[in-house]
């Protein structure tokens, strides 16, 4: 149904990525609320398959390199070095057994854009 943004974080041909679940939107947003349908930002960046929707993230970006011009990755304007992280549990990964339960999600505490459990 819906194409997600993983980030690749080996060499080719071996299975290491990031999945990004969620993000801050910061600019073009009315842009992602028309490509989601809403006329809000309620949840227009929360979660892996509607992010990817929301920033037009679609098959033909897949092998991107994050440093050329399509897509890339940016610091934030402001410093959130400082800001509390929590660490939990994978989502939606039942499949993989004990590995489920590795302690490989992390994002800002208390940020409102972050994916629901």
């Amino acid at each position: 149904i819906y194409f997600l943004f993983n980030i690749v974080t080996n060499k080719t041909e071996i299975a290491d990525a990031i999945l990004i679940r969620a993000l801050e939107p910061v600019e073009g947003l009315k842009i992602m609320m028309g490509r989601r349908n809403k006329d809000n930002l309620d949840r227009i960046t929360s979660g892996p398959g509607i992010l990817s929707q929301a920033m037009g993230i679609d098959l033909n970006m897949y092998g991107e390199d994050l440093t050329g011009s399509k897509i890339w990755l940016e610091y934030p304007e402001k410093n959130q070095s400082s800001l509390p992280v929590t660490q939990t549990y994978r989502i939606g990964v039942d499949y993989a057994g004990e590995d489920s339960k590795l302690p490989w999600r992390f994002y800002f505490t208390g940020n409102p854009w972050v994916s629901k459990l």
